[in-house]
């Protein structure tokens, strides 16, 4: 019998972990609006290598996927996604992503993501960007201010809002305070259905 059937990497297991790499990668690198090129040149790996490696066509390498871990400030797991079998605990690891602490709450890819986020005060400066995806937020505690096209709003505790990611948007403290919050992130098409309120009007964004 041919030796490869016993090889571990054959395994169902692995093989989809091996598949679920590339979009792994690809999503996080979205999510953290970086392009192809700019990680070429913080990992050293080529734009092409690193197109293949998120379309599936290049098989993912410790070579590979060490330098990637690394520009992304995340630990090789997240982008592996080797969860224990049958422990449905997610392990939160709370990161540092331009100046605020980013706490993911899932752990498996798929079209929505989880995390918790406290955004400091000192982040009250409104830069706007676009990227793909839609995004919902839910405030838990502090003032939350929201820039999203021609829309300034700002959303207090048990408030929430969803936009279209596409759209340029920027959301941070008013200044007064911390803000911390639940963040849904999705794919183009992705919603939510649910509306931010204040007051006694509603204050739907998109």
């Amino acid at each position: 019998m041919d030796g490869m059937e016993h090889s571990p990497e054959n395994s169902p297991a692995i093989a989809k972990a091996l598949t679920e790499v590339g979009p792994r990668l690809k999503r996080l690198r979205t999510r953290r609006g970086v392009t192809l090129a700019a990680l070429a040149e913080s990992t050293g790996i080529s734009t092409s290598t690193l197109s293949r490696l998120e379309s599936g066509q290049r098989r993912p390498s410790l070579e590979l996927l060490l330098p990637i871990a690394q520009a992304h400030q995340v630990p090789l797991d997240e982008l592996v996604g080797a969860p224990e079998v049958g422990d449905p605990r997610v392990r939160l690891t709370p990161k540092q992503v331009n100046g605020s602490v980013v706490v993911p709450l899932t752990r498996l890819p798929g079209p929505l993501q989880s995390f918790k986020m406290i955004i400091p005060v000192t982040r009250c400066t409104p830069e706007p960007r676009t990227h793909e995806g839609y995004e919902w937020l839910y405030v838990l505690s502090g003032r939350l201010r929201l820039v999203l096209a021609d829309h300034d709003v700002v959303l207090g505790p048990g408030e929430a809002a969803e936009f279209d990611t596409r759209q340029p948007h920027w959301f941070g403290s008013t200044g007064d305070g911390p803000v911390e919050l639940l963040s849904l992130f999705g794919r183009q098409g992705e919603r939510m259905h649910v509306r931010a309120r204040t007051g006694s009007a509603d204050k739907s964004v998109h």
